[in-house]
């Protein structure tokens, strides 16, 4: 049901949604987003009040960082009170791990945090951004029949899913269903109308007020294993100082050479106090180190499971328990729980 008294902020980073066509050089370049309604009259149609704000200086998504992540948090916290949703139009490269990383930065939501762009600009005759907005719009303030909103959580939605923005990864750089969510069932599909998936839902602790954080450690690094992968790259990456994670992206199910040179180095990591978590390379599954004879040396040497997480997941949430200033041993007991719905725990 849409609430025709609400407010949604539209909150623009950057990205091709908000791009248009030079007619003289057919180069593109960001347009002012005070001129929105210009470039998608279908927003005049929609009856609740829509207010936009813009980054100083658009950013490329190539560009984001936690710096920008940070910004777009305090920003929903200075006007968390003013609107009923909020909705951020963001270039598709970066977009899952800036879902992830607001997903935890932005505790105990009880208002939707929408993620959407596209992959034409917004000026383009067959562009999706059009679609993903108006959505995305309505989205941000449809409530069920208590008047509570139906979403309350990070989400992106793009080509006609609404999914959990820690869950999804990008897919393609060159069709319009540019996400997937892999691990975990979508959380609404739009079609005729919206229908959503109650049951998914991620839900606010009760009593318990929406909590901002800005703190984010970024001394962390993901780590591909591939055949031929040496030891001196690995030794590198774990000679880097500060070093606090690595996010091991492994073969499968959690399987990793099992050689001794590779499982020295990995000892020698988490003896130095690195904090490593295993994610599989799959598009889709879940790391279970217990199947292979690697995965359970791994273990056995305090390799954490990542389950099924996503790397960009994986990677924000250390990110998150290292700015919140927590010690090894907390990262790794907070790792090994499901904190937003960002993982299956088995």
């Amino acid at each position: 049901m849409l609430d025709l008294n609400a407010s949604v902020l539209l909150i623009y980073t950057g990205g091709t949604i908000g791009m248009i066509e030079d007619p003289e050089t057919g180069t593109l370049k960001p347009y002012d987003f005070s001129h929105l309604k210009e470039q998608v009259p279908e927003l005049n149609r929609l009856k609740f009040n829509i207010d936009s704000i813009q980054f100083q200086e658009p950013i490329d998504s190539a560009d984001m960082n936690p710096e920008q992540w940070k910004k777009i948090v305090w920003i929903i916290e200075e006007r968390y009170d003013q609107y009923d949703g909020f909705v951020i139009l963001h270039g598709t490269d970066t977009m899952a791990y800036s879902a992830s990383a607001l997903s935890f930065m932005l505790e105990n939501l009880n208002k939707p945090v929408i993620l959407t762009g596209s992959q034409l600009p917004i000026g383009k005759i067959r562009t999706d951004g059009k679609e993903n907005l108006v959505t995305a719009l309505e989205i941000a303030v449809d409530k069920d029949p208590d008047g509570k909103a139906f979403v309350q959580e990070v989400c992106i939605f793009f080509q006609n899913l609404l999914m959990r923005g820690n869950r999804t990864s990008k897919i393609s750089a060159s069709y319009f269903n540019a996400f997937n969510s892999f691990n975990f069932p979508v959380l609404a599909e739009a079609g005729v109308k919206i229908h959503y998936r109650n049951d998914l839902m991620h839900r606010p602790l009760r009593n318990n007020s929406p909590k901002f954080h800005s703190s984010l450690d970024s001394n962390v690094a993901i780590v591909k294993i591939f055949p031929g992968i040496s030891a001196d790259i690995l030794k590198a990456m774990i000679a880097i100082p500060h070093l606090k994670g690595i996010v091991l992206e492994t073969y499968g199910a959690g399987n990793a050479p099992n050689q001794k040179w590779f499982l020295d180095i990995i000892e020698e990591a988490v003896n130095k106090g690195i904090v490593i978590v295993n994610v599989t390379q799959c598009a889709s599954g879940s790391v279970d180190m217990r199947r292979y004879q690697s995965g359970k040396a791994m273990k056995d040497l305090g390799v954490i499971s990542g389950y099924d997480i996503t790397t960009e997941a994986a990677v924000t949430k250390l990110m998150f328990l290292f700015g919140l200033g927590l010690d090894r041993k907390e990262v790794k007991t907070y790792m090994k729980v499901s904190l937003v719905g960002e993982a299956t725990i088995e």
